[in-house]
């Protein structure tokens, strides 16, 4: 028996279901029963009947998990896989703007800690952050913990004062202008996707800006038969399978998320075996942390609030 059938007479026996963010290495994505971005797989996995779920991604996204469903069981297949951004903002910083402005919304990130989304008012995606903080009724908006994915909201919604967090992903902010231009000069007819977690003068050079999930929908109803992607590598998989016939480049080599190259086949295989790496929060914890969920989930479905 190999790893992978292995994993799957694992997971038939513990009624598991395996999640995988798009960034984690190819055969682990390939193994997965549902392949996508974090929140989208977290509400996937609370309308399952699953009693486990191995999410092969960041700790983040297992709390995100455990939040939508704490009678389930949520496994890390490896517990030390974090994401540094999720941890760039301060309970200090958030008390502080709050005295200061007495309307203030704090909007958070889905790509932050349990704590953090704790102390906020509603939780955003790349996908639907613009949304999110227009039909908010609050004019101060104190957006953590990315800046880029801030900066590039006050820059569709400018009737808000949107006051930015120092916070950022380490792999998206690195990718300066001279880097795109120079991946631009070697593959001049591809077109440039690009997640807005990028920094704002790269951001400027793109064709498209738009979440994981919105980058793979754009490649496959273009018409481009190239593209430079400026996301986590880990896409280009799913890419490639859902666009035979189109060419996808990175704009370089190491644009690669360490954390979530610790997630492999031997560790979902372990974690399914011996019941390790299981996700705990505390349900005062677990109840604050929800609300500011499902109040995106509210405002995503129904528009401005009054």
């Amino acid at each position: 028996m190999n790893i992978q059938e292995e994993i799957r007479a694992l997971k038939k026996e513990r009624n598991a279901l395996i999640l995988a963010h798009y960034y984690v290495p190819a055969p682990v994505q390939e193994i997965a029963d549902v392949v996508g971005d974090s929140f989208a797989l977290s509400q996937k996995a609370a309308d399952t009947d699953a009693e486990v779920l191995v999410f092969a991604g960041v700790s983040f996204m297992g709390e995100s998990a455990k939040i939508l469903s704490p009678d389930k069981t949520v496994l890390l297949p490896d517990a030390g896989a974090d994401c540094p951004m999720a941890h760039m903002a301060t309970e200090e910083n958030i008390r502080k703007l709050r005295d200061q402005y007495p309307d203030l919304a704090v909007v958070c990130y889905i790509n932050s800690t349990a704590r953090l989304k704790a102390l906020s008012d509603v939780c955003v995606t790349s996908s639907n952050a613009v949304k999110i903080v227009r039909a908010l009724p609050n004019r101060n908006i104190y957006f953590i913990p990315d800046r880029n994915l801030g900066q590039y909201v006050a820059g569709q919604v400018p009737e808000k004062n949107i006051i930015l967090n120092d916070g950022y992903c380490p792999i998206h902010h690195s990718l300066m202008p001279e880097l795109l231009l120079a991946a631009k000069e070697a593959h001049p007819e591809a077109q440039v996707l690009m997640h807005p977690e990028c920094p704002p003068e790269t951001l400027r050079l793109a064709d498209y800006v738009g979440s994981t999930a919105g980058i793979l929908t754009h490649a496959r109803l273009s018409s481009h038969e190239e593209f430079l992607v400026a996301t986590e590598e880990g896409v280009l998989w799913q890419l490639c399978r859902e666009n035979p016939g189109k060419h996808f480049y990175t704009p370089t080599e190491d644009f690669c998320c360490p954390g979530m190259k610790l997630v492999t086949l031997e560790k979902v295989r372990n974690v399914l075996k011996y019941n390790t790496n299981p996700v705990e929060i505390e349900e005062p914890l677990r109840l604050a942390a929800l609300r500011p969920l499902e109040r995106m989930l509210r405002l995503a479905a129904q528009g401005r609030e009054s």
